[in-house]
C-alpha cells in the first residue's frame, strides 16, 4: 500500500500525458452533440455477443445510462468496477446501462472488437458493450472522453451529461453524479447538477 501511494504522483503524471496525447486528428468532431433537454436518436450497434443492440431493445426501461468507454484508457479502467456496480444498481431501479466503445481500433488495437469481447468476458460485464463501428454515434451524442456519461429518461430525453462521479479516485468520491441523476429522474425531478465535467482520455 505504501509503495502504491509513493508511486501515485508519477502514475497520475503519466496518466495525464496519455489523456492529453489522445487528442489527435482524424476522428469526427464531437463538439456539437446533444445538450441537456435534447431527445436522443436511437442507434443500432454490435454487442460483444455478436447481436445488434439499440435503445428500442429495452422497451420496458425507465431510462438509460449510455456510457462511452474503452479498454485501453487508464481512467476508463479506474472507473470500470464503478460502472459495473452502477449498472447493477440502476438495473434494480429499471434503468438500462449501455456501454459504447467509440475509439478507432486501427489507432489502438487494445480497443478492437476482439479485445472488447475479451474484456467483457474477463470482467463479466452485466451490460451490453457495443462497438461504434465507423465512429458515427459518439459525435451525435457529443462524447469527448472515456468515460463520458449520458443519462436519458424513458422518452430518450437527455437529462444528464458528464462524469460518473466527482473523483477518478474511488476512495475520494463525494458525489455520485450518475446515481444521483437516476434517482432524480425516477422521482420526476430534473437532475442537479445536470451537467458536469467528464474526466478521462480523449476519443480518437
Amino acid at each position: 500500500m505504501k509503495k502504491a501511494l509513493i508511486a501515485a504522483p508519477a502514475f497520475f503524471a503519466a496518466l495525464l500525458f496519455v489523456c492529453v496525447s489522445a487528442f489527435r486528428g482524424g476522428a469526427p468532431s464531437a463538439s456539437a452533440g446533444y445538450k441537456v433537454g435534447d431527445k436522443a436518436e436511437d442507434f443500432n450497434l454490435k454487442n460483444v455477443d455478436g447481436k445488434s443492440v439499440s435503445l428500442a431493445s429495452y422497451p420496458d426501461a425507465k431510462g438509460f445510462i449510455v456510457v462511452f468507454t474503452c479498454n485501453h484508457c487508464p481512467v476508463a479502467q479506474m472507473y470500470e468496477d464503478r460502472i459495473i456496480e452502477l449498472s447493477k444498481t440502476a438495473k434494480a431501479k429499471g434503468f438500462q446501462l449501455i456501454a459504447i466503445q467509440p475509439n478507432n481500433p486501427e489507432e489502438n488495437p487494445e480497443d478492437s472488437y476482439s479485445e472488447m469481447q475479451n474484456r467483457a468476458k474477463e470482467k463479466s460485464y452485466p451490460f451490453p458493450y457495443l462497438m461504434d463501428e465507423g465512429q458515427k454515434v459518439y459525435p451525435r451524442f457529443g462524447a469527448t472522453r472515456t468515460p463520458h456519461v449520458f443519462i436519458l429518461d424513458k422518452n430518450r430525453t437527455v437529462d444528464y451529461i458528464g462524469g460518473v462521479d466527482d473523483n477518478s479516485d474511488a476512495s475520494s468520491v463525494k458525489k455520485k453524479y450518475a446515481e444521483m441523476a437516476v434517482d432524480a429522474i425516477l422521482q420526476g425531478k430534473k437532475p442537479e447538477p445536470s451537467f458536469t465535467r467528464a474526466i478521462g482520455c480523449g476519443i480518437y
